[in-house]
């Protein structure tokens, strides 16, 4: 049973949310409701702490990523997992496999469910039993074709009251958009006109959490997501959650406050879970979902994607040296999840404040002649700005200015993943990238979205034969990046939390030191940016310390010679 303190802090927050609107009887009905959800459920799991290190990585792939016509797509992912990827991920991030009626699975009809082609709960339950699954809540919004929106027409429950409307008289003048199309649908509804919001797409409606039982049927779906072996939670367009008139819509009070009764009612339940915000916003507005240490227990690190990605095409480490100079530690407990490719693009927001218009430019044509689509999103002048380039990661580094015919693109490739996988935080690894797959350009000229250029879905024999056959490129940069996972986790001065301090070489060289928590081992992580051969001042202490991903290192009159694009982690043990 939850103490008074403790139930205290639930009522807090929900009175810091609703204490304009609800009565203080109708807040502390609220309250109790939470608190018998949490009281249930502690009383039929025991404790179960989760311990985060630096073996903690993570996968991220639909459902259907790896598919086969024998069985469910999960259980033939699951087969695959144990037999390539087992020892080198402790955690799956499944990407939404509810059922969806568009966005790739994200416009959700129903979270109870899975996708009957994709497999039933028991799948993610067996899975659970050895390995941490991370699932999507899509918070904001839900389909307009599922059960929810279905029930709102009919006033009827559960749906009645779920969605937001707004009347002519709400100001969205200086509201913040992700996306290009028409924001509120006008509808005519229970005798009055009334206008839908509708911030990621058509299909997708946004939920009105002023009604206090769409927070509340939210935390019974988080608790259902647990009991059926989910303990990471990805908030998905978490930022965009309250709105209010004549505000930007986006980061608002409320939303935080929502976040931290979330972290509040997963600190109190007996499994240990972890809440993951994504925001793919200006770095100043990601980071303040940490809170203090009691919102987020982990951030998406935003702005490394594009800085990483710019500074291998311009072999310039000048923007990434002063991004990392400037990147405050994270707190124990709290950390930084690190990627550079995931379901969606490259994110081009985060770079709002570290790239200027001209560099930025010059970094969108480079990434257009590498065959780059864009997505964009309205502004307050009835223009449009780009949100983000829509490319795989090979695609993006396979050319630059200094390297138009792509030689070194294998190299820039590994590289850029082995800074991710030992910069502070942990590392999400997006499952085409394993395998350096292309811009799946049949199934964009298909479907017409952006987004599918990264979303390609393996056959399970076509991937197996490519990893069988150690000449072909999939297996070539799939050994070259699981060689470096079985690495990186062996070492404690990569643990999440490990110190970590920017180390300025000039502007062909990134590089930063990694202490492990206890001072016992410490890691310099270098690498050269650029297709010539780099030469840097180095300290005799140095010389004897072991690169333990490549050969012994070059020492020449007192500097430390790179090849083009090479990387080293030099370790002191």
């Amino acid at each position: 049973m939850l103490s008074q303190k403790d139930q205290k802090k639930i009522g807090s927050k929900l009175s810091n949310i609703y204490k304009s609107s609800l009565s203080k009887k109708d807040l502390y009905h609220l309250k109790d409701e939470i608190i018998h959800i949490i009281n249930i459920f502690n009383k039929k799991n025991k404790k179960k702490k989760k311990d985060i290190s630096e073996k903690t990585s993570l996968i991220i792939s639909y459902g259907d990523s790896v598919y086969s016509s024998q069985k469910g797509s999960i259980k033939v992912f699951h087969d695959f997992f144990r037999k390539n990827l087992n020892s080198y991920f402790d955690s799956i991030h499944f990407l939404p496999f509810y059922p969806s009626s568009s966005d790739s699975g994200f416009a959700v009809k129903d979270h109870y469910k899975i996708e009957n082609r994709l497999g039933n709960w028991s799948d993610i339950k067996k899975i659970s039993k050895s390995n941490n699954i991370m699932a999507d809540m899509v918070i904001n919004h839900s389909s307009a074709r599922g059960l929810w929106f279905k029930n709102f027409l009919k006033n009827k429950r559960p749906g009645k009251d779920y969605f937001l409307t707004v009347n002519s008289k709400f100001n969205i003048s200086k509201v913040v958009r992700p996306r290009d199309h028409k924001l509120l649908k006008k509808i005519n509804i229970f005798k009055k006109t009334d206008y839908l919001w509708r911030t990621f797409s058509p299909d997708q409606i946004d939920l009105n959490f002023k009604n206090p039982s769409v927070l509340l049927r939210f935390v019974k779906i988080m608790i259902h997501l647990i009991n059926n072996g989910v303990t990471i939670f990805r908030l998905d367009a978490i930022a965009y959650l309250w709105k209010e008139s004549a505000t930007s819509c986006i980061n608002l009070k409320q939303t935080h406050e929502i976040i931290k009764l979330l972290r509040i009612i997963t600190n109190f339940i007996n499994i240990k879970t972890i809440i993951i915000t994504e925001t793919n916003l200006p770095e100043k507005e990601n980071l303040s979902y940490f809170g203090n240490n009691d919102e987020a227990n982990w951030i998406y690190n935003f702005s490394l994607p594009p800085l990483l990605i710019h500074g291998f095409l311009f072999e310039n480490s000048a923007y990434l040296n002063k991004w990392s100079k400037n990147l405050p530690s994270t707190k124990y407990g709290n950390s930084y999840l690190n990627f550079i490719a995931s379901h969606d693009g490259i994110g081009i927001r985060p770079t709002e404040g570290i790239l200027n218009k001209e560099i930025l430019s010059k970094f969108i044509k480079r990434l257009k002649k590498n065959g780059s689509k864009f997505s964009f999103r309205k502004i307050q002048n009835k223009s449009k700005k780009i949100y983000e380039a829509n490319i795989t990661v090979i695609n993006a580094l396979k050319k630059s200015d200094y390297d138009q015919k792509g030689v070194f693109f294998l190299e820039r490739y590994i590289s850029a993943h082995a800074i991710m996988m030992s910069f502070e935080g942990i590392p999400a690894m997006y499952f085409n990238s394993l395998f350096g797959t292309s811009n799946d350009e049949a199934k964009f000229v298909i479907t017409g979205n952006n987004r599918d250029v990264n979303r390609y879905k393996w056959n399970l024999d076509n991937i197996s034969k490519k990893l069988i056959n150690k000449k072909s490129k999939q297996s070539i940069i799939f050994n070259k990046l699981i060689n470096l996972f079985a690495i990186r986790r062996k070492q404690k001065a990569f643990h999440p939390n490990a110190l970590r301090y920017n180390i300025n070489f000039g502007s062909k060289i990134f590089a930063f030191k990694r202490v492990s928590i206890d001072k016992k081992q410490t890691i310099i992580c270098i690498t050269n940016l650029s297709s010539t051969v780099q030469k840097i001042p180095f300290k005799k202490l140095y010389y004897d310390w072991k690169n333990i991903i490549g050969p012994k290192i070059r020492i020449e009159k007192k500097t430390l010679i790179l090849e083009p694009f090479e990387t080293i982690w030099l370790t002191n043990k």
